[in-house]
């Protein structure tokens, strides 16, 4: 319809008046097409203990800054991504034990009372809702899954992550036979008759208590309305059919030596959840620490595990393994941003729609410094090719970089965790 119909029509018959819902021919054409417009996707990717930070960072700022020893490495993609010095998580301190911070910023990471709180990926999904069939996915390479994770809950309960690229793909691609479809719904529907109680017992309860109990007890409510929302939209999702495989199943890589392999092909398996909108999110932890003697290629394997290279004390032999270590992990990142790139998606690169965030917890795993991490920041639509430079002995909070890419994903935010606002000088 060249004139779209006016909201305000109604259906009458027999002296009664029905307003009619939305349709899509209520919806001017130029509106229509701006609703189609490819949606905004996010990768993030941390490894636990960083890379060797002397070799790292550019030593001038701007867009004519001279390419470090491993951004040289990237040295063809340099206009695909912006790198930052003087970043971290304000008051995130305590070495290792802040790889489960990275995403939440949470202060005093795992001392006494310690309580993570929700991770970027977690309250983005929230944001933008069950828009696709896995509202986020949480990957890992060589993780310890009982006690590491990038993504937290609202409560700050930490999700396990996925470390199997076949079960991935199946989650993504393989549809069940109709039994076990049943089957799934049918523990869906048992899980929503529980909350169904909970929230019966609920009102039951909150009869007689003071006004400040029943409160806390409205904000569990909403929780539990929440997670019956989830479920609602889970079991829709559960009668739709997944989308055609693009290719052939990865195979199953368990050695945990072969953590370069493993991570290239968990790369290569998110792309394939972004590429085909089974979800919009993902993140992905290379635990390092976790990582026992590794391969560097096919005829030479580290001296010792990635934790015990990590405390090199400036041992020649240690600092030369892990260059060559950091610089296969610049490879991989050069590898997917060429991939995204070469990616179409309605006459737009698919590298343009998804940003792609590479960093650590860790400004200097060799005497546990958690300050000036390491980011890079590719696609998005950002104007990259540059080197933005905070400050060195004051950071400036990461999560203002968190704020801003919120706002591009197309989350309605203006804070997130420790931000102080949006990140000045990357528009």
């Amino acid at each position: 319809m060249k004139n779209p119909l006016p909201r305000r029509t109604f259906l009458r018959g027999a002296g009664v008046a029905l307003g009619l819902p939305l349709l899509e021919c209520m919806t001017p054409l130029r509106a229509r097409a701006a609703d189609a417009a490819p949606p905004r996707r996010m990768i993030v990717i941390a490894n636990n203990l960083g890379v060797l930070p002397k070799n790292f960072f550019p030593a001038t700022g701007g867009r004519d800054y001279a390419l470090s020893p491993y951004l040289q490495v990237l040295a063809e993609v340099r206009n695909e991504f912006t790198v930052f010095t003087g970043l971290s998580h304000p008051g995130v301190s305590g070495g290792h034990s802040t790889d489960n911070c990275f995403l939440t910023a949470a202060r005093g990471a795992f001392k006494s009372g310690f309580r993570n709180s929700i991770s970027l990926d977690q309250f983005a999904a929230e944001k933008l809702g069950h828009v696709t069939r896995f509202p986020s996915l949480n990957l890992g390479v060589n993780i310890d899954k009982g006690n590491r994770s990038l993504s937290f809950t609202r409560d700050g309960v930490l999700l396990p992550a996925e470390d199997s690229a076949p079960k991935l793909y199946e989650k993504m691609f393989v549809q069940g036979d109709p039994d076990a479809v049943a089957r799934q719904l049918h523990k869906l529907e048992s899980r929503g008759s529980i909350l169904d109680t909970l929230l019966d017992e609920t009102r039951r309860f909150s009869r007689n208590l003071a006004s400040e109990d029943k409160a806390r007890l409205d904000q569990y409510v909403t929780s539990v309305r929440e997670v019956e929302e989830r479920l609602q939209l889970a079991r829709a999702w559960e009668t739709r059919p997944k989308p055609t495989a693009p290719q052939p199943a990865p195979p199953e890589i368990q050695d945990k030596k072969l953590f370069f392999d493993k991570f290239d092909l968990m790369l290569a398996t998110a792309q394939l959840a972004i590429e085909s909108d089974s979800t919009r999110i993902v993140t992905l932890m290379a635990d390092a620490f976790f990582t026992p003697v590794y391969k560097l290629n096919a005829e030479q394997s580290t001296t010792e595990s990635y934790h015990g290279l990590s405390h090199h004390g400036q041992a020649e032999s240690k600092v030369k393994q892990l260059e060559e270590t950091d610089r296969l992990q610049m490879a991989l990142l050069k590898k997917l941003y060429q991939s995204l790139a070469a990616k179409q998606e309605n006459g737009r690169r698919l590298l343009d729609q998804t940003m792609v965030l590479y960093g650590s917890n860790m400004g200097d795993a060799n005497i546990h410094d958690n300050t000036n991490l390491p980011i890079l920041l590719a696609g998005g639509g950002f104007p990259h090719g540059r080197h933005i430079m905070f400050r060195r002995d004051n950071n400036t909070p990461l999560c203002n970089l968190f704020v801003t890419m919120l706002q591009r994903l197309g989350v309605e935010a203006n804070a997130f965790a420790s931000s102080t606002g949006s990140l000045s000088g990357l528009a």
